[in-house]
């Protein structure tokens, strides 16, 4: 999806050698991938670099390399140390190793298994005076002394110029690829220092647009209104807004990773993307159909056990007309949508308690400030537990005592397979399924409970797991871990049981929550203002039929927009099994649009071109 621009810099003509405005030489290319989350997972971006690494192996062999910060605990476990192939790439490492800096080198343990050079940040930040002095010099852009994420984005920035400007010595042909502002500082640099090299700009969001949005403002609208400079400064951001700008207008080739971004960025950063490179993942197909079906089928079972215990004493739906939404991602709670999630679960709870006999058990998975598990949760599993074992004990006993009756030709009478023990033990089991309190809102023990944004509104709209609820709601406030006591599954197989994902998005550059669904084969919600759900209204003709819902949060009023998600959450409540199996089928089927096999190739024009 090219975008026309010319990709020499004229306005730093005085600045850049010569050899620049002509077509980069082939031969001994090595690519270069630098971003924060290089075996570092804080966001969505570690997907990206992740889920690409192997059809960028697959491409440039051994010529490619990935650079980020070194944290001792990240790579003892995701990296397996290795010498460098290239003997510049050594000599490189060697001159930054000999000035004191450390760098490590190996391959990250992933599908492809791609070279990392990591560099840390801890042994060079004696030399943060005199690099904030250099960017000063440089581009006159000065970072406060209490902002740590930035500082340590200029240590990073500087080392990579540095490791740059070594390599530059046996004249290979460098292309830098660099994601966010984070690894910003070390465009700019490069580019201040004139090195023979080409470069790779892409954001994945704005810094500015995240901040307005997740402030209510009406941003879409007032794109071309914003006074930026007041803005950043407003929110103590100038600094970290300044070094994205500076690496924007540097590079050759500025991407972001969808149309509606594109937009943001020509307003927030005042150029226009080159390219959109949409965001990917790496899709396995089953052989036969069946299998993700089967797939689904299990992990649905898993979670169903969650919900009895976490409902016990209160289990007075049935789990076969049961489904299980969810929404998940960072805990931005307007940014994400789950201000009209809530408000329209409160709509959907009324209309499934007039006209439904479907029950909604809604799943919030996003990291909050907690002490430890909720006890009424933990217990909620033990009981469960203790009632299995239970049941199990007595099953063994009747089942032996049933066998020897049939072998006598008798049927036998109940109370003389099961004796007094026997009825006690059931009833002490039943006795302890009893509650008197309702089923926790949480898992957890928040530490802000009295203002976190979901239970207060959990609050206001009253959904509290009661009896007449037909919309009951789980807040998981962490990452899900197979080795969790209280829900031991994977991120991935616990989507996999679910019926449906809900993304309603105000800000979402991209959003890989529902793309995730989609390979899996569960239907999702997404927006007009994600980059995902534009890609699909651009690419599929009727998205609603394959299990993509598009809400409209651009040109509708927020009512309308919560109203419309309504109705999507209750016509889904009213397909019979058959029908939400077709769609899931359906739904596997898009899978192709989002593989990096495919979308790869626009990433490729956009390094290969320059």
């Amino acid at each position: 999806m090219p975008l026309s621009r010319s990709l020499s810099m004229t306005s730093l003509s005085g600045v850049l050698p010569a050899w620049e405005e002509d077509e980069l030489p082939v031969e001994d290319l090595l690519l270069f991938e630098v971003a924060w989350e290089v075996t570092n997972k804080v966001g969505g971006i570690y997907t990206v670099i992740q889920t690409k690494a192997k059809i960028t192996v697959d491409e440039w062999g051994e010529n490619y390399y990935m650079m980020g910060p070194y944290f001792e605990q990240n790579f003892k476990t995701q990296v397996e140390g290795c010498e460098p192939p290239n003997p510049a790439i050594r000599k490189a490492m060697d001159a930054l190793i000999h000035n004191g800096c450390q760098v490590h080198f190996g391959r990250w343990l992933i599908e492809g298994s791609p070279y990392v050079i990591l560099f840390d940040i801890g042994s060079a930040a004696w030399n943060l005076d005199r690099w904030k002095g250099d960017l000063w010099q440089t581009c006159s852009i000065g970072l406060p002394y209490h902002d740590r994420e930035a500082n340590d984005s200029l240590i990073l920035g500087s080392l990579i110029a540095w490791f740059f400007k070594e390599v530059s010595w046996y004249k290979p042909n460098v292309i830098g690829h660099f994601h966010e502002w984070q690894a910003g500082a070390g465009l700019i640099l490069s580019r201040s220092r004139k090195i023979p090299m080409a470069t790779v700009f892409t954001t994945h969001a704005t810094l500015l647009g995240r901040y307005l949005c997740a402030g209510n403002a009406d941003f879409y609208n007032n794109l071309d209104k914003f006074n930026i400079d007041k803005e950043a400064g407003e929110r103590q951001i100038y600094h970290r807004y300044c070094l994205e700008r500076a690496a924007v207008h540097c590079a050759h080739v500025f991407t972001t990773v969808s149309q509606i971004t594109a937009v943001e960025a020509n307003h927030m950063l005042h150029r226009k993307p080159d390219v959109v490179t949409p965001n990917g993942l790496n899709v396995k197909k089953f052989s036969a159909m069946h299998e993700f079906q089967n797939l689904h089928s299990t992990s649905k079972i898993r979670i169903q056990e969650f919900v009895r215990g976490h409902f016990y004493g209160h289990l007075d739906f049935n789990l076969e007309k049961t489904l299980f939404f969810f929404i998940a991602g960072r805990y931005e709670f307007s940014n994400k949508g789950a201000d009209i999630f809530l408000e329209s679960l409160s709509r959907l709870n009324y209309l499934l308690r007039v006209r439904n006999d479907v029950t909604v058990v809604v799943f919030f998975i996003m990291p909050a400030k907690t002490n430890n598990f909720n006890v009424e949760s933990l217990k909620g599993q033990a009981v469960r537990k203790q009632l299995w074992d239970t049941a199990h004990t007595v099953k063994e006993k009747f089942g032996k005592k049933l066998y020897d009756a049939l072998l006598t030709g008798t049927i036998p009478d109940m109370n003389s397979i099961l004796d007094r023990d026997d009825f006690t033990i059931m009833k002490r089991a039943i006795y302890a399924t009893q509650r008197h309190s309702l089923p926790p809102v949480t898992t957890h023990n928040m530490l802000d409970d009295s203002t976190d944004p979901i239970l207060s509104n959990v609050r206001r709209i009253g959904l509290f797991n009661s009896r007449n609820d037909r919309v009951k709601i789980i807040f998981h406030p962490e990452f899900l871990s197979s080795t969790s006591p209280l829900l031991p599954m994977d991120y991935e197989d616990f989507v996999r049981g679910c019926n449906l994902g809900v993304f309603p998005s105000y800000y979402e550059p991209w959003g890989y929550t529902p793309g995730e669904c989609t390979v899996m084969g569960i239907p999702s919600v997404t927006t007009n203002l994600s980059g995902f759900g534009c890609f699909m209204e651009e690419h599929v003709s009727d998205p609603a039929a394959y299990g993509i819902y598009i809400v409209d949060r651009r040109f509708r009023s927020p009512e309308e927009s919560c109203n419309q998600l309504t109705q999507f959450m209750f016509s889904f409540c009213q397909q019979s099994r058959r029908q939400r199996i077709i769609q899931r089928n359906r739904t596997e089927r898009l899978s192709d649009l989002l593989d990096w096999r495919y979308l790869g190739r626009v990433c490729f024009c956009c390094t290969s071109n320059k």
